[in-house]
């Protein structure tokens, strides 16, 4: 399978908030690293329980905003909500032999923009 529809076909899978059925997407030694927080999150059973136990106010909503492919190496970008929260997630997936083997995945934050740009810029 292209590594392109392996990613796709993970991110359905999260859609379904059975975050098992989505790390069978996932090699037996994934590495999930979260550069943000010093974090790595190896194999599927521990993808399964951060998953699991993340605090949620409901269902997770997924949608993907962007997805760019070159060889084995797919990027997306998603949003994500619980209904109360929204975040987005830009993610690198390498995939190898029909399954992701590794995630490094920037949750970056929404912030003001700084009032000196204000002449080159439009807000939207």
């Amino acid at each position: 399978m292209h590594a392109k529809k392996v990613v796709i076909a993970f991110w359905d899978a999260m859609k379904s908030n059975d975050f098992n059925r989505a790390s069978l997407w996932l090699t037996e030694d994934f590495q999930g690293v979260w550069p943000q927080s010093s974090e790595l999150i190896i194999g599927r059973k521990n993808f399964t329980a951060i998953n699991e136990n993340y605090p949620a106010n409901g269902k997770w909503m997924f949608e993907i905003n962007s997805i760019v492919t070159e060889h084995n190496t797919v990027v997306t970008d998603v949003s994500i909500s619980d209904g109360v929260v929204t975040a987005r997630a830009i993610t690198f997936h390498t995939v190898n032999n029909g399954l992701i083997s590794k995630q490094v995945e920037y949750w970056p934050d929404d912030y003001e923009a700084p009032s000196w740009r204000s002449r080159w810029v439009k807000i939207g």
